[in-house]
């Protein structure tokens, strides 16, 4: 089936933009990768990327073509699946997670597992927008991740918790509430290049507080722990299962309710179309669950 292997090293080179990026993830050669595009061009009798050094962008017509591979694709790997008898989960997934859903996803993976031993599931961590991104291109078949303002026609969204965006400082904090403790110590900022991140920044704005910025982090936890060692506050979303409130180094304070919202969503993102939505399902329903199950009480 030489054409499905081309097809899917399309698919690696449309979401790269290089053949020397798609032919790492494939275990190709960038030669070999050339030499399947061209042969797919000549099957397809169209040119299918604007090749420019060592990019190869996809052009009008291979992005015509893009959501129809996808779609041929996943019909294909749903002809694969082996036999299953009803309500048995088999086949293999790849599920993406940012750092605070990946302990509760491991957990309702490995319950599944224990049930379906014909369920193979690959776990990978990361970022919101790379973990979305993949799931659009079909490197994922799902994502438990932040919501993004920007909703995909291609995806699907199904909305899980919502995690409240709270301030944290250290008991020896100047400042009564939220904007004093903001106002009077160092700033420890989440990353801006992240959802979340731009979130907590569009939250500050609108508090209108001066801030004394001292760092930028993209890891809540290390936030966290900076400030356990009072090296100043921040604003991060209240993660669940966390035990910042139970923590005697720590003050939760919550925002001025005037701000509008002001929480974080948490969800699970998969592509609208594809072979593995019963397993998907499976995984999500065990998570909302997992996670209903490990709500906290809510910041003072």
């Amino acid at each position: 089936m030489s054409t499905i292997r081309f097809l899917r090293t399309f698919l690696a080179v449309a979401h790269h933009g290089s053949f020397s990026e798609a032919a790492e993830q494939v275990a190709l050669t960038q030669a070999a990768v050339s030499f399947q595009m061209r042969s797919l061009e000549a099957e397809l009798g169209r040119e299918l990327f604007d090749r420019s050094g060592r990019l190869a962008i996809l052009n009008a017509a291979g992005r015509e073509l893009l959501p129809e591979i996808k779609h041929l694709l996943d019909l294909y790997d749903r002809m694969r699946r082996p036999p299953t008898v009803p309500g048995e989960l088999a086949g293999s997934v790849a599920v993406g997670s940012i750092v605070s859903c990946m302990g509760t996803l491991s957990k309702v993976v490995s319950g599944l597992k224990k049930v379906h031993p014909k369920l193979d599931v690959r776990i990978l961590s990361g970022k919101a927008s790379e973990l979305a991104g993949k799931v659009e291109d079909g490197e994922l078949d799902a994502a438990f991740l932040v919501e993004a303002g920007r909703k995909m026609a291609s995806t699907r969204w199904t909305p899980l918790y919502e995690e409240e965006l709270v301030v944290i400082a250290p008991r020896s904090a100047r400042g009564a509430d939220a904007r004093q403790v903001l106002a009077a110590n160092p700033f420890l900022r989440f990353d801006r290049t992240q959802r979340t991140g731009l979130q907590i920044d569009r939250l500050l704005r609108r508090l209108a507080v001066p801030l004394n910025e001292f760092l930028e982090l993209n890891a809540i936890e290390t936030l966290v722990e900076l400030v356990r060692q009072e090296v100043g506050v921040t604003l991060l979303p209240l993660i669940h299962g966390s035990n910042w409130q139970q923590s005697p180094e720590l003050r939760i304070l919550r925002l001025p309710p005037d701000l509008g919202p002001m929480a974080r969503a948490i969800g699970m993102l998969e592509r609208r179309e594809h072979a593995r939505q019963g397993i998907t399902a499976a995984i999500c329903a065990g998570c909302a669950t997992a996670f209903r199950g490990s709500v906290g009480p809510t910041a003072a």
